[in-house]
């Protein structure tokens, strides 16, 4: 197995939403707004080449979005998939499976495209199978008004018709073996049935955090996003899983994190905090 990060971009999201009911006077200290108050977030995803697997995790924003609906995000970065996917000697056929952890519009939107007269819109990866699970794809397609600004159907109803779907069965809160080293923890504090993969990889337990960990700034427990849909849920979802990544050495992989692509914890007197931060290639 090899596994190698991939960027999609930058963008930006209101500070304030991103750490809820956290002060800005503690949360700009690991992330500093603008003048807006908005602070810089990355897309990073996943690709791992196993056996005759490519497996893509997360798609980024992708492009086919309308100028005015970028223009409230402020991309920053020209960084793209295809491209990178290029420098790493693959194409976007290549790609055998996309895992979206979950179906909001920055980590699925670059899993569709415009076709070529733009009267229509595509899968990107054609010869890949689209993973997630029957209860999230539910929970996307029937959104609740908090979350329906997120859930965008030119996003997610072109994979269905596709026939390229696929549902990754939920057994429990942990599913082993989904693929061959591969397994994945739901959570559903942040939105219903997200997925975090944990990826066993040169002695170590790699896991994608998706939206359950955004930066290093969100390790304290309090420091909850203003959008997940459940914060409770979420509160106590992150101290098990800190607890356990600080005890097992998780190698953390951050998707947002604009300036830490990894970190580990450890355990202190002030509860689980951060110990180390590093790029994937540092560590790998």
């Amino acid at each position: 197995m090899t596994i190698h990060p991939l960027n999609t971009g930058n963008f930006k999201l209101d500070g304030g939403a991103m750490f809820g009911v956290v002060p800005k006077s503690l949360w700009q200290r690991t992330n500093p707004p603008n003048e807006n108050n908005l602070c810089e977030w990355s897309m990073r995803c996943l690709l791992i080449e196993d056996g005759d697997k490519l497996t893509l995790i997360d798609t980024g924003i992708g492009d086919k979005q309308s100028e005015k609906f970028f223009s409230h995000y402020f991309l920053s970065d020209e960084n793209s998939l295809a491209p990178n996917l290029n420098k790493l000697g693959f194409g976007i056929d290549d790609i055998t499976d996309v895992f979206l952890t979950h179906l909001h519009f920055d980590h699925c939107g670059g899993a569709v495209e415009w076709n070529k007269d733009r009267s229509g819109l595509n899968t990107v990866f054609k010869n890949a199978k689209y993973w997630s699970t029957k209860n999230h794809w539910k929970w996307a397609t029937e959104p609740n008004m908090r979350e329906k600004a997120s859930f965008l159907k030119e996003n997610i109803i072109p994979i269905q018709e596709s026939g390229q779907l696929s549902f990754i069965e939920r057994k429990g809160d942990f599913t082993k073996n989904v693929f061959n080293d591969f397994d994945v923890l739901f959570v559903d504090g942040h939105t219903e049935s997200m997925m975090i993969p944990h990826i066993q990889y040169k002695g170590k337990t790699v896991v994608f955090m998706a939206d359950l960990l955004p930066s290093v700034g969100h390790i304290p427990l309090p420091y909850v996003m203003g959008y997940d849909t459940r914060p409770l849920l979420t509160l106590s979802e992150k101290e098990k899983f800190l607890k356990l990544a600080a005890k097992e050495e998780f190698v953390l992989f951050l998707e947002h994190d604009s300036i830490n692509e990894c970190c580990t914890l450890q355990e202190t007197e002030k509860g689980i905090r951060l110990k180390d931060t590093f790029s994937f290639a540092e560590m790998f």
